[in-house]
């Protein structure tokens, strides 16, 4: 990991060499590592503006730890002692600062730029996944920002994978929307994966088929060997000459490819309610509509839907609508430079602290008027009610159906192994 943490955690800055069709600009793109999210936002927190080193008039308490750094490094042939060690560290030098007996820790937030279940181990078994960070009692009082959070849990929060661009002044977003709205897109839909035969599940086999299959269709198959997939240049290409882009589940539910294909300005097509709508609702619309489709992966499993044909019902005026949305939400998905400052736009990073500093300020408000929020039941309901086709609010129970809580499923979602830096 080491070079991914160059140059304020961006990683190595991405040649153009290779890059024929230049499909990037000038400055600010960097082989950003996925799980770098620890180190960019760490950096970023030292440029930012309302820095106080007097905790009694801080609106948030930042914890400065490395969590999804310390966890990788024990994720494969490690025993649970070691892999919970740091964390427990962490929580008892936490709890015995003054800062902490304020509110118990919520006012505190830290960032894990990995996955929810790499901290969520279920038991005490060697053979189970991860460390136990997020169950100790500790850590429940904290917000975590996380690239995928628990739809069942309190005290995660899901934040954007980090991309390949990082601007450094607002005319370097400006400069790139407007390249992503001109350009001609040959390909109604694309997608960028691998197959997942050991998982009876997963709907990618039937993905990659109607992609082969179409003449309007544009696939770039992932493998464990030398792949395009690996390449920035070539999935960036193919987003930007697409008008949709699949996004299925990746070995979670989330995947950083659905972050990519927003950058170039493609349509994102979701299958599950997780890799999205339960998750980064603060940076995206709750109206998922706006900016993506949607299409069961039980319709596709059950092979009733053609995608070609679900994509052409879309009017081209509502397209161009869409993409509009898209390419509108760039700035909100990305992660500036750590070492200069977006001047009139507002960041991914921007858009976290915000929201965690108006998710403390009201904590604070319901313990001085004595009130305490009921509304979120842990196992019991999602964080979130969203827009349902733009018709109004639904019920927090919209997605039921796709969440079971089965230990299978647990499994499935805890147990991420993809090759950090790779299209999952």
């Amino acid at each position: 990991m080491c070079k991914f943490t160059t140059n304020a955690g961006l990683g190595p800055p991405l040649e153009e060499d290779n890059n024929t069709q230049s499909v990037f600009s000038q400055t600010g793109w960097y082989a950003t590592n996925q799980f770098a999210v620890d180190v960019i936002f760490s950096n970023r927190m030292k440029q930012y503006e309302c820095l106080t080193s007097d905790s009694s008039i801080a609106a948030a308490i930042f914890v400065p730890f490395y969590a999804g750094f310390d966890i990788a490094r024990y994720l494969w042939g490690y025993n649970i002692s070691m892999r919970d060690a740091a964390s427990l560290d962490l929580v008892d030098w936490l709890t015995k600062r003054p800062e902490w007996e304020i509110t118990s820790g919520r006012d505190h937030f830290l960032v894990g730029g990995r996955i929810t279940w790499d901290f969520r181990r279920l038991s005490e078994q060697e053979s189970d996944w991860g460390n136990k960070l997020l169950f100790l009692p500790a850590a429940k009082n904290m917000t975590m920002l996380v690239v995928e959070s628990s739809p069942w849990n309190a005290n995660d929060f899901g934040i954007p994978y980090p991309t390949y661009f990082h601007p450094a002044k607002d005319g370097d977003v400006f400069i790139w929307q407007d390249r992503m709205r001109n350009l001609e897109r040959k390909w109604l839909f694309s997608f960028a994966g691998a197959p997942r035969p050991d998982n009876p599940k997963s709907i990618r086999g039937n993905l990659i088929e109607q992609c082969k299959r179409s003449k309007v269709g544009k696939l770039l198959e992932c493998d464990f060997g030398e792949s395009k997939c690996h390449s920035p240049s070539s999935i960036m290409e193919m987003f930007q000459s697409s008008l949709f882009c699949l996004q299925p589940q990746g070995d979670s539910y989330t995947r950083r490819s659905a972050f990519d294909s927003m950058l170039a300005g493609c349509i994102p097509v979701f299958f599950h309610p997780g890799s999205a709508y339960t998750q980064y609702t603060w940076h995206l619309p709750k109206n998922y509509t706006k900016y993506s489709v949607f299409i069961s992966e039980n319709d596709i499993r059950k092979r009733n839907v053609s995608i070609e044909e679900k994509l052409r019902q879309i009017p081209i005026e509502q397209v161009k609508i869409m993409r509009e949305e898209v390419i509108s939400l760039i700035p909100r998905l990305v992660y500036a430079d750590p070492r200069s400052k977006l001047e009139t736009l507002k960041d991914a990073f921007d858009i976290s602290v915000q929201a965690v500093i108006d998710k403390v300020t009201k904590l604070r408000k319901d313990i001085i008027e004595n009130r305490v929020d009921k509304s979120f039941i842990e196992e019991n309901s999602w964080k979130y009610a969203l827009l349902d086709k733009g018709q109004g609010e639904v019920g927090p129970h919209e997605w039921d159906h796709f969440f079971s809580k089965s230990k299978d499923d647990n499994e499935d979602s805890g147990g991420s192994t993809s090759e950090a830096g790779k299209q999952s």
